[in-house]
């Protein structure tokens, strides 16, 4: 693009194919390549000022960047009423809005669970600007929950081929440590609990678009890191190969790392 007077010359196709070159401003061309971020709580999780990725999203708007920070189905006061096709929607749905504001390029973003279903996302759907996976959590593949979440698994998978999988049930979740009941979908159960299901994230990094970067920050103190679901192996090094793709260990826990790990985001997503 050629510059005149400190303006850009844009040439433009008028008529039959005559050039017509025309002064556009720097903000016109910003606004033709705007970055934006669905933004996902974690489980049990809430949206706004005052949450765990409150600061986060404060700092996202004060650089410029776009986002919508949905409450997803895994949220406290939803948990759990959709199914990983209602998820896939409802994402879908958040990206839309961000595009009708203008924006080009689309980052899907989460915290622990949110960013597990980001990553979910980021294997199924092309054109994403990348995936910001913040200390990942929720590990329906991991022997720990297969102990104790098995039979819950296989009794709503029972409801669900007895074609009663829109019914509700008390199935065990993980709280705060704790496995208790709660009350949920069949069908939306075996979708989050599944060994085998949508929510495996090795199985969804290795599945990930391969033009899609990925961001996986987490903290030194995250229990997750402290096991090895952290590491960088177990999940970042099983997607797809991306020059700006980046595995980031920052100081401090599970749920301080979206606020820790702030500038650092802002940085990765500035750089794409």
């Amino acid at each position: 693009m050629m510059a005149v007077a400190g303006w850009p010359i844009r040439a433009i196709a008028v008529g039959l194919g005559i050039l017509l070159l025309v002064a556009v401003s720097s903000s016109e061309i910003l606004a033709e390549d705007r970055i934006g971020v669905v933004l996902m709580h974690g489980k049990r999780g809430k949206v706004g000022a005052g949450t765990l990725i409150g600061p986060l999203e404060e700092a996202l708007r004060d650089t410029g960047i776009a986002v919508v920070a949905p409450e997803m189905p895994w949220s406290r006061d939803r948990f759990l009423d959709k199914t990983f096709r209602g998820i896939l929607a409802e994402i879908d749905a958040a990206v839309t809005f961000l595009k009708s504001d203008g924006v080009t390029r689309i980052v899907v973003g989460g915290h622990s669970l949110g960013g597990g279903a980001a990553l979910a996302y980021g294997a199924r759907r092309d054109g994403l600007a990348g995936v910001l996976v913040i200390a990942p959590g929720h590990f329906p593949e991991s022997r720990g929950f297969r102990k104790r979440f098995g039979a819950d698994v296989a009794e709503a998978k029972s409801m669900v081929a007895a074609g009663n999988g829109a019914e509700t049930a008390d199935f065990r979740d993980i709280d705060r440590g704790d496995s208790r009941p709660f009350v949920m979908r069949a069908d939306a159960y075996v979708d989050f609990m599944d060994p085998e299901g949508p929510l495996a994230m090795p199985e969804n990094a290795a599945s990930l678009k391969p033009d899609t970067p990925l961001l996986l920050i987490i903290g030194k103190k995250d229990h997750t890191f402290r096991y090895g679901r952290g590491d960088r192996d177990y999940i970042f090094d099983k997607a797809p190969s991306h020059p700006k793709s980046r595995y980031t260990v920052v100081p401090g826990g599970h749920k301080a790392t979206p606020r820790i790990g702030k500038d650092e985001i802002v940085a990765w997503l500035k750089s794409l």
